[in-house]
């Protein structure tokens, strides 16, 4: 029901002359408004902070449909940060990022580097330790990546004494980072698949479609392949009875769907060729998106090193220690 209602309202509200738009420095208040007022920023917040209390399970299509439409506002980084600050402090207004970076600088100033949303976002949740810091991007000098048409940026603060904090959570936020950029991977995987697919079925070239073409088939199926693996590792881990992914199931999720975007992307352009890399031909809007979110809270090398870790750390199989995940 909610994944049906959040498709409704962007299929309405978040098209792709919106996108363009808003990367273009126009205003994101009317996509934001309507989602906020629909009431999706509280999904995963408990029904006694007003929130629909959802499970992950039930999370999972959302955050997917996200990805898909390209959301250029940080609609699924809020609703993870409305549901770890619920009941630690007063819910703030606007639009909440994810921090996937925090470091303390000597003077006592504050650096989140490359932080998703950057340029919209109002404020940034980070981790700093057990804790959660709550920064306000006004009191940030906020600096682009210098990638064409990119919302993220490095957001940085002279000092910390415009920060609120929250005592719990903190061990949290990476997984849910992880998770939730894995779940948007997904979502865009799957449409510039969808998209790869209907351009090589119209597609005329000495009289046949290019999909006639064995070599092409050969490489749709190579993107069908990814695609389906990297859905099937994010959605794994939006299961079980917690309220947060395990740090081990996000970490497959998020290696997994990191590792399949550079070549779904990559395969997406070749078989569109030059038509393909043109502006005004919206795969650009969903590749972009697939090498920025590869990285965004780490890539699949970071995340290899956390599984990895946990394998030598036992005594399974790699079978049976899949089996356990």
């Amino acid at each position: 029901m909610f994944a049906e209602a959040i498709e409704d309202i962007l299929k309405d509200q978040c098209t792709p002359a919106v996108v363009r738009a808003i990367e273009a420095g126009g205003s994101a208040a009317a996509l934001w408004d309507a989602v906020a007022g629909a009431g999706f920023l509280a999904l995963l917040a408990p029904e006694s902070e007003g929130g629909a209390d959802l499970s992950l399970a039930e999370l999972f299509p959302v955050l997917s449909h996200l990805g898909r439409y390209t959301v250029p506002v940080p609609v699924a980084q809020t609703i993870v940060a409305r549901a770890l600050l619920a009941s630690q402090m007063s819910m703030p207004e606007g639009m909440i990022t994810l921090a996937s970076a925090f470091r303390r600088e000597t003077g006592g100033g504050i650096t989140c580097a490359f932080t998703p949303y950057g340029l919209l976002a109002d404020f940034v949740l980070a981790c700093d330790g057990d804790a959660l810091l709550l920064l306000p991007c006004a009191a940030a000098r906020r600096q682009a990546t210098g990638v064409n048409r990119s919302l993220a940026a490095t957001l940085t603060w002279p000092d910390a004494s415009s920060a609120a904090r929250a005592p719990r959570g903190g061990a949290l936020l990476p997984a849910f980072g992880a998770a939730l950029h894995a779940a948007l991977l997904s979502g865009a995987m799957s449409r510039v698949f969808e998209m790869t697919l209907q351009y090589c079925n119209d597609r005329m070239q000495f009289g046949k479609s290019l999909g006639k073409f064995q070599a092409v088939q050969h490489q749709l199926s190579v993107m069908a392949e990814h695609t389906a693996a990297a859905s099937m590792a994010a959605e794994a881990a939006f299961q079980g009875a917690g309220k947060a992914p395990s740090l081990l199931a996000a970490a497959m999720a998020k290696s997994r769907t990191s590792e399949a975007a550079g070549l779904v992307a990559s395969i997406a352009h070749a078989l569109h060729g030059a038509l393909g890399v043109t502006e005004e031909y919206d795969l650009q809007l969903l590749t972009r998106r697939l090498h920025e979110w590869r990285m965004t809270h780490g890539s699949e090398a970071c995340w290899n090193k956390v599984v990895g870790e946990q394998v030598l750390a036992g005594t399974l199989s790699i079978v049976d220690f899949v089996r356990s995940v």
